[in-house]
């Protein structure tokens, strides 16, 4: 039997004076009620806690469930909820940028969002407006990257709209939907940036301030 097993359930009447064992014992049947993830996992065998064994439970608030140990990892109990929109942040721009560069540079789509839990996803839907490759060099193209503060976490456009030739393309819309796992409850900034293939005049977003490219972010529970 695992160490949380037991073959009785005590019923203790008024006034009975308990033993440390059937304290114990109460103790080891009860269910904590913790945050999230990171707090369970920090609740169990340290100084004056209970070692983590084979049997025991705990509720999450963060997603509302029971979850039981199996004996090497966590389980839940019962069906697991359908994930939850939690909170929805917008952004957007008709600025134009352009260029003349294999640098990424930032388009001026961002938007920053604070999750309530580590352990919830965002989900990142850009619509990138107004892509045109020039006819000013053979090898003009746009790149395009989704980028979580300062990491690039997604290439989501890449040598677009090349032709191998001057020819000018209006490539319209260029999108992607990415679902991440910052781990935080810090602000979280996500943007894009654009480089063109090479080094030359000739790729712009947001051509002429006449489009609008939109960023939005769904904080979604596991």
């Amino acid at each position: 039997m695992g160490a949380n097993a037991q073959t009785t359930v005590p019923s203790f009447s008024l006034g009975q004076v308990l033993t440390s064992n059937q304290m114990n014992q109460s103790a080891r049947t009860g269910v904590p009620v913790f945050a999230g993830t990171a707090e369970r996992d920090a609740a169990f065998g340290g100084t004056g806690e209970k070692t983590l064994a084979e049997g025991q439970l705990c509720y999450l608030e963060s997603t509302n469930v029971v979850q039981y140990y199996d004996g090497s990892s966590w389980a839940t109990l019962g069906p697991t909820p359908a994930p939850k929109i939690v909170q929805i942040v917008t952004g957007n721009t008709s600025t134009e940028a352009t260029s003349a560069t294999t640098t990424y540079v930032d388009t001026g789509l961002s938007a920053t969002i604070t999750p309530t839990s580590a352990s919830n996803n965002i989900l990142v839907v850009v619509s990138q407006q107004g892509g045109v490759k020039t006819s000013g060099n053979a090898n003009n193209a746009i790149n395009i990257r989704l980028v979580r503060n300062s990491t690039n976490i997604q290439t989501f456009a890449k040598s677009a709209g090349f032709t191998a030739s001057t020819l000018s393309l209006y490539l319209a819309t260029l999108s992607t939907q990415y679902l991440d796992s910052p781990g935080t409850t810090s602000a979280t900034t996500y943007k894009t940036q654009f480089a063109n293939d090479t080094t030359a005049t000739g790729v712009r977003l947001q051509d002429a301030g006449n489009t609008q490219s939109w960023i939005t972010l769904y904080e979604v529970t596991p």
